[in-house]
């Protein structure tokens, strides 16, 4: 047997920083002649099974840019033996968790006392003689926090940076490219020391589109990248309104340009890098915090947008342009701080985004609506009540569709994606705005109450209208009998169709489990359980399953109106026909249902049972490869013989009680003495009297049972 000491996984990390699993496999440390070096050897095995790894049995390290490696060890005591041979190797303690050169603490004390005025980094002159030197000494310098705040500091005081972007213009005249090569590493190391104030000069006007400049030219590069000409001519900035502060219209800008540097031109960084850009980051987050600052304060601007939003004058296009502004506004939002977020949407609140959303979520443009969408999930995900105020106040017109919920309802309908990702994220913003866990309770008003009533009454008929039309009755229904099961489904092949009707059963079991009173008056009056199990026979086994779990959240309730109503129309009938039609097959939709009738076994639900013995236990008495319908047949005889056991002794005491009668009437013409007589009467009859009461309660129980 191999040792599993030295059983390995293999990753490798792949563009979208993502790991991938190379294999498995038994680790060495041997010497490789032709790398002239101790090497570690990973040898494949054929049996790729593997036991998930934890922290401390990974060893991550990177070969080249961009190329990162990880070793996750079987066992913590291989992991050791590696790393402890890797640092034999390097000369390193293995008592530290990585081989980089730890941070003298000492040393980072005397730094701090240094002033900030001294030379800390001797620069070279700003020369093209001397680029490769300064390439040299700024690549040195990004493994140790020490020598990068030093150089940090160095470029600071000496104006560098101006000077090599004149240095770049230069080379770039005169078609240098091994210059030009060095002042891509100069300036992508300089970004690496993750310096706010470098980053001041360097995204200034009139140093940041020599920055892109630079960064044009890596060395890996055959051809240099036109990422200058992208942003001066290709990207066109659109002011939908337009903005007359400057230092808004500036910051706009610098905020684009700067989160395009760090999307599109700088590589990925390795594992060891991704802390190097986390001050760009958030330079970039600051900036965004700023914008949103600055429009929100200029009431007039946004004024201005709302009012062309919801004009019918506006193009079509000039609309688009306006909603995605609006969209995106509300994304920047996001980097608010909680306090200040509130403020951002009780503005838009004030200046009437959900009128105006109202609007335009009713168009047929496609992006139009898609951007409304986000934005609406915004708001709900700010304030559901919000949402909800503002819906309940809506003017109570005879048109329904025209309800802010209504239009969302109908969005969700009839989106036409094929994998209903509208639908999607939809069903979800309706499920966070009748979720009673968010709804707000006063002293004089309850939200759930109002809110509920408003929904079951304006809105549950929009979104169940298509789980009602693909699940009709046969035109001669009304020679049906009350209770028949025989329907004849528009059942949907369509699987976008059967998608929709799956996500409207989602929300409905959502309102079973949350609503209790609203639902079950809905479900009662429109016989809303028949229609659903009407999509048992969908061949869609999604859908089927949907369909079931509706039912199976209705009975865990174990509410006896909705047992009583279950009974009433014989619903039990299409899931008894569904496991049936299922066969011998063991799958997904069996095992559903047979955990139903389970749970109203171990539930010992009464009135279910003798329901389903009653009726179908013929023709499920056959299914013995699980042991509930037997049960189920037990607990049924098991409540048979307490009935007739009620039943005996309620006959027994009746008895009893005409005999002490008897007795009581005799007793009453001795000529015993007074006292005693009355004292004997009246223990008789006390005795007589509650045996009496005893048998009258055991014939009531017996009655209603």
């Amino acid at each position: 047997m191999s040792d599993t000491r030295r059983r390995v996984k293999v990753y490798t990390l792949n563009e979208d920083r993502q790991w991938d699993d190379r294999g498995t496999g038994h680790v060495s440390s041997t010497f490789v002649e032709r790398l002239r070096g101790i090497s570690l050897l990973v040898r494949a095995e054929s049996d790729g099974k593997f036991p998930v790894s934890i922290a401390d049995t990974l060893i991550v390290w990177s070969e080249a840019d961009n190329y990162d490696l990880a070793l996750s060890f079987q066992e913590k005591a291989g992991c050791d033996e590696i790393w402890e041979r890797i640092c034999q190797v390097q000369g390193r303690d293995p008592a530290l968790d990585i081989t980089q050169d730890p941070i003298d603490e000492s040393e980072e004390e005397r730094f701090e006392e240094i002033p900030e005025t001294s030379h800390l980094v001797e620069l070279p002159p700003c020369e093209q003689s001397r680029l490769e030197e300064i390439a040299d000494l700024v690549t040195s310098v990004l493994s140790s926090p020490i020598r990068r705040e030093k150089l940090a500091l160095a470029l600071m005081t000496e104006g560098y940076i101006k000077k090599l972007l004149g240095l770049f213009r230069v080379c770039e005249e005169v078609d240098n490219r091994e210059g030009l090569h060095h002042l891509y590493e100069i300036v992508r190391g300089v970004l690496f020391l993750n310096k706010a104030a470098l980053f001041e000069v360097m995204f200034s006007d009139d140093c940041i589109m020599d920055v892109v400049g630079c960064l044009e030219y890596d060395p890996a590069l055959v051809q240099p990248k036109r990422h200058r000409e992208f942003l001066t001519k290709t990207a066109k900035f659109k002011e939908v309104i337009p903005i007359t502060d400057s230092e808004l219209r500036q910051k706009i800008h610098q905020t684009y340009r700067v989160q395009y540097i760090q999307d599109i031109i700088l590589p990925t960084p390795s594992v060891f890098e991704e802390n190097f850009l986390s001050t760009l980051t958030s330079f970039i987050f600051f900036n965004k915090v700023e914008i949103v600052s600055m429009l929100q304060e200029d009431e007039k601007f946004l004024t201005e947008v709302f009012a062309q939003l919801t004009d019918d004058a506006t193009e079509d296009s000039k609309r688009r342009e306006l909603v995605n502004f609006v969209k995106e506004f509300c994304a920047f939002s996001q980097t608010l701080q909680p306090q200040n977020r509130d403020a951002f949407f009780k503005t838009l609140a004030n200046l009437g985004i959900l009128p105006a959303l109202e609007i335009v979520m009713g168009m047929d443009d496609l992006q139009v609506r898609a951007a409304a969408t986000d934005i609406f999930s915004y708001l709900v995900e700010f304030s559901p009540s919000m949402v909800r105020e503002f819906v309940m106040q809506e003017p109570q017109q005879t048109d329904d569709d025209v309800l802010l919920i209504n239009v969302v309802i109908k969005q969700m309908i009839c989106d036409s994606d094929p994998e209903l990702g509208g639908a999607v994220q939809l069903m979800g913003l309706l499920r966070t705005l009748i979720d009673p866990e968010n709804m707000l309770a006063s002293t004089n008003k309850t939200e759930k109450t109002e809110f509920l009533s408003f929904f079951y009454k304006y809105c549950m008929h929009v979104l169940t209208a298509p789980l009602l039309a693909n699940t009709a009755h046969d035109k001669n229904s009304k020679d049906l009998q009350e209770g028949s099961t025989k329907v004849n489904p528009v059942c949907p092949d369509n699987f976008q169709t059967a998608q929709l009707l799956a996500l409207i059963l989602e929300l409905l079991t959502f309102c079973v489990e949350h609503h209790t009173y609203h639902i079950k008056t809905y479900i009662m009056n429109k016989d809303l359980l028949r229609r659903v199990l009407v999509l048992m026979n969908s061949k869609h086994t999604f859908l089927a399953l949907c369909a079931l779990r509706f039912m199976r959240r209705i009975i865990g309730l174990k509410d006896e109106y909705y047992n009583r109503y279950i009974i009433k129309g014989n619903l039990f009938e299409p899931v008894i026909n569904a496991l049936l039609d299922n066969g011998t097959r063991y799958n997904l939709l069996n095992s559903a249902i047979i955990e139903l009738f389970e749970f109203i076994k171990v539930e010992d639900i009464k009135s279910l049972i003798a329901h389903i013995v009653d009726n179908f236990y013929k023709a499920l008495e056959s299914i013995e490869y699980v042991q509930t319908f037997k049960g189920l047949k037990g607990r049924y005889e098991q409540e048979k013989d307490r009935q007739s056991q009620r039943l005996n002794r309620y006959r027994r005491d009746a008895r009893s009680l005409d005999e002490d009668e008897e007795l009581w009437f005799n007793d009453d013409d001795d000529d015993d003495d007074g006292e005693a007589v009355e004292k004997r009467m009246g223990d008789d009859f006390s005795d007589s009297y509650g045996k009496y009461m005893e048998a009258k309660k055991g014939k009531l129980y017996s009655l209603t049972v």
